[in-house]
């Protein structure tokens, strides 16, 4: 049997971690499998689903890098299909017109909830003979057998029939409603595995319903625990950016946020760091746990941190150039960026997002006067700082070593301990307390730039 996933996205806003995780573990499935992966945008929702909507869905999964085969299935240029199957069923007999009026369905629940009853369609409609009016299937009324569901994480999950309903498939309108157009595009679609949130796992028994009475094969089903706050209640936008878009404008990788989804309710082992080429050769669905996973952003952050570390220098500045503009509030000029090239290497060691990098190494690309920050300011020791520039000005071989060994001569000289002198030193070139090594700093910056900048910090 070759796998065929699906991800099937409501275009009614942003692309959100949930979802992001629903398409990785399908797209790793398909992959692992040698199957194939799908795109359906479920815009049945008139009102709420945009082009708007449907272009940030796409934008975010081309971040991530989950590219789907073929183009993407429209789910309400597919209404006339759906509306076929249930009028197919009315003609097997396994639905039926149902005619009752908003205010009758009114006065039945009122009339079970008084009587302590469940409040559902009592089935008036079910042996008439109607030619018009809404469609509902006819779920199995045996009062003592159950339905069930073999599901690849949840096990074997069962609901008694006399729980289901004989629930609308197609309005008055001819509309077709989500659990059967989810149906017939899953099976026209070829779908083999269904893997979502486990918030749908009761809409697997009532969609069991139409493929046991087309006489469909039933596809695996497979849902996947919900991802929680750090605090274990649902992921909410009270917790932090919550779609991937927003990941993307705060720095992140894509190769990182694969990683960090994939290790959200599926685990190999103790490891954090799992490339996309191992996740496909290790993915299963055994391997998806039963408990909502909790979110944890410094974790994200320690393994955006590693892919940084890991990304090819020329690539890592081409995805910096964007966050440095807008750091800097200006597009760098030549001297800039190259400056940051040579001092890559340093900076990304110590930052965990393409934000902090940016930050990071804005003194790089800023001209002079140099902004210093608060600490800064208050380690500036001018009278240091004059005898500090006369001994670097006295240097021919500007390198990062001859600087080194400049510096502690002076430092011995001084009486004080290097750290006295680099502090003022760092302050006066990067406007920071934090910096990689000063000596290497001060030799990127070059002997002209950094006598200049020693200069504005002892004659403000």
């Amino acid at each position: 049997m070759k796998v065929v996933t699906r991800f099937a996205p409501s275009p009614t806003g942003y692309l959100h971690i949930g979802g992001g995780r629903t398409a990785l573990f399908n797209w790793l499935f398909a992959k692992h499998h040698q199957g194939t992966f799908l795109l359906r945008i479920e815009d049945t929702d008139r009102a709420r689903s945009t082009q708007q909507a449907v272009d940030a869905l796409l934008d975010g999964l081309k971040w991530l890098g989950l590219n789907w085969d073929g183009e993407p299935v429209m789910q309400f240029a597919r209404m006339n299909r759906h509306a076929e199957v249930a009028h197919e069923l009315v003609k097997k007999g396994q639905a039926y017109f149902c005619t009752c009026t908003p205010e009758e369905l009114e006065k039945m629940r009122a009339a079970q909830k008084a009587g302590g009853s469940p409040m559902s369609y009592d089935r008036r409609c079910r042996d008439k003979s109607h030619t018009s009016g809404v469609v509902r299937i006819k779920a199995p009324t045996s009062h003592n057998e159950e339905m069930l569901v073999k599901d690849a994480v949840q096990g074997d999950v069962r609901v008694p029939y006399q729980q289901l309903d004989d629930m609308v498939m197609l309005r008055s309108d001819g509309t077709p409603t989500y659990m059967l157009s989810v149906v017939v595009d899953d099976h026209d679609m070829g779908i083999t595995h269904i893997i979502r949130g486990d918030d749908h796992l009761t809409n697997a028994f009532r969609q069991r319903m139409i493929y046991d009475a087309m006489g469909w094969e039933v596809p695996v089903f497979a849902h996947i625990p919900l991802i929680h706050g750090p605090d274990g209640a649902k992921l909410s936008k009270r917790h932090g950016a919550v779609g991937l878009e927003a990941y993307r404008d705060m720095g992140y990788l894509p190769e990182a946020m694969r990683n960090y989804l994939l290790r959200l309710g599926w685990g190999h082992g103790d490891t954090d760091i799992v490339s996309t080429e191992e996740a496909i050769k290790l993915f299963s669905l055994e391997g998806i746990g039963q408990s909502p996973s909790r979110m944890d952003f410094a974790k994200l952050a320690s393994v955006n941190a590693h892919y940084m570390r890991q990304c090819p220098e020329y690539e890592l500045m081409n995805l910096l150039l964007p966050f440095l503009e807008k750091a800097l509030g200006e597009k760098p000029d030549d001297v800039g960026i190259e400056r940051i090239r040579k001092g890559l290497h340093d900076l990304k060691e110590r930052a965990h997002t393409l934000i902090e990098l940016a930050n990071a190494g804005l003194f790089y690309a800023r001209h002079r006067p140099l902004p210093l920050d608060e600490a800064a300011s208050k380690t500036i020791d001018r009278p240091l700082l004059g005898e500090i520039r006369q001994t670097l000005s006295g240097l021919t071989d500007f390198t990062s070593g001859t600087i080194e060994t400049a510096l502690k001569e002076f430092s011995t000289q001084k009486g004080l301990k290097l750290g006295k002198v680099a502090m003022p030193l760092r302050a006066a070139l990067t406007g920071t307390t934090n910096s990689p090594s000063i000596f290497h700093v001060a030799e990127i910056l070059g002997k002209e730039d950094v006598l200049g900048r020693l200069n504005d910090a002892i004659s403000p």
